[in-house]
């Protein structure tokens, strides 16, 4: 419960709520500490940024730089997201979340949604990273609730990506703060391979998604595949043990289901080696052809050329993106291979926020 404007309470227990974002972080207490102070004082933008330097466990990349996030903060109103995330010193981080837009996971994920569409009124992502889903569901009218481990992330979702979205910051294997929240879609998209207690965090997932709504996980790594994992991964027999009564998708085949506005065919738990990884439903309508729904902009969307092609072809970021994405990503092939020439369905033409 709120006991001030910028502070929830609890018996024994007192969090920090900066830029209307609650931080619940357990094991943070310092952190905690030191973001109320400076919010009790009347220093908001002090708090900010002690919360703008927080990491996940996992993170391995530079420390951030307090002049840089100050002067993030104090310019907060005229950067460019990809501006801001380099304040934050997100290294590849910043290149997956910049060009998501057009990668082929993102894409399968979209698809995946909309293959098992049912009207969602309100939904949840876990891990949301900086809101690309919250903001197409958004567009649709959906109202949503996004979560991450990383304040930084929410935080550049809230100002740069999905502003409409409602965010909230705590640890996935701890004790939900919105465990009495029921949602029509509930979502955790390319990130529950790396999740800690990941039975756990399933059981949740199922714990806040409605009686008849749906669950909705993409991107799970197969530990068999021919190609080798790009991650945490585990084995058809694995997954199917935590999610036994999915319907099972082949990551490749919903992007295939996009390009030709087909119905992606479920594979059901089955070791592939020709499988890189998996998307699941649980719950929900039985899957439909992806043609003009959630995997396509809005029509009244503002496109633009996709910042990765250039007149002299593709300009990959990094060697890493190119050798993540680059298979996947149709718009950068040759046109004779291509299963269609739609240039927004491919995206060659994109959908970017204002202040990309």
């Amino acid at each position: 419960m709120p006991d001030t404007p910028h502070s929830l309470a609890a018996p024994g227990e007192r969090w920090p709520v900066v830029d209307g974002i609650p931080y619940l972080r357990v094991e943070s207490e310092g952190l905690v500490a030191v973001a109320l102070d400076h919010l009790d004082a009347g220093c908001p933008d002090d708090a900010l940024v002690a919360l703008l330097t927080d990491q996940d466990a996992w993170w391995t990349g530079p420390a951030t730089d307090l002049r840089e996030l100050k002067r993030l903060v104090r310019e907060r109103d005229m950067l460019s997201l990809r501006e801001a995330m380099a304040l934050l010193r997100m290294g590849p981080v910043a290149d997956y979340f910049a060009y998501r837009w057009s990668d082929p996971t993102y894409l399968a994920g979209l698809a995946l949604i909309e293959a098992h569409w049912a009207e969602p009124y309100a939904a949840f992502e876990l891990a949301c990273g900086i809101g690309h889903y919250l903001r197409d569901l958004g567009a649709r009218g959906v109202a949503c609730m996004g979560a991450d481990v990383v304040f930084a992330k929410c935080w550049l979702a809230r100002h740069w990506v999905a502003p409409l979205a409602d965010y909230v910051v705590f640890d996935a294997a701890a004790t939900w703060p919105i465990a009495d929240a029921r949602f029509d879609l509930t979502m955790c998209h390319d990130a529950f391979y790396f999740l800690p207690e990941q039975a756990r965090v399933a059981e949740q997932l199922r714990d806040v998604t409605a009686d008849a709504g749906v669950l909705a996980i993409s991107h799970l790594h197969n530990a068999g595949y021919r190609g080798g994992a790009k991650g945490p991964a585990r084995s058809a027999a694995d997954w199917a043990a935590l999610f036994p009564d999915a319907v099972v998708h082949d990551e490749a085949a919903l992007l295939g289901a996009l390009m030709e506005r087909s119905v992606p065919v479920a594979v059901g738990w089955r070791d592939d080696p020709a499988v890189e990884a998996w998307s699941l439903i649980e719950g929900g309508p039985a899957p439909r052809a992806v043609v003009n729904g959630l995997a396509m902009p809005m029509p009244d969307a503002v496109l633009r050329p996709n910042p990765l092609l250039a007149g002299d072809g593709v300009r990959w970021p990094s060697d890493l993106y190119r050798d993540e994405y680059g298979a996947g990503c149709l718009w950068a092939q040759d046109d004779a291979t291509l299963p269609t020439a739609d240039p927004v369905r491919l995206r060659r033409m994109v959908d970017l926020p204002e202040r990309w």
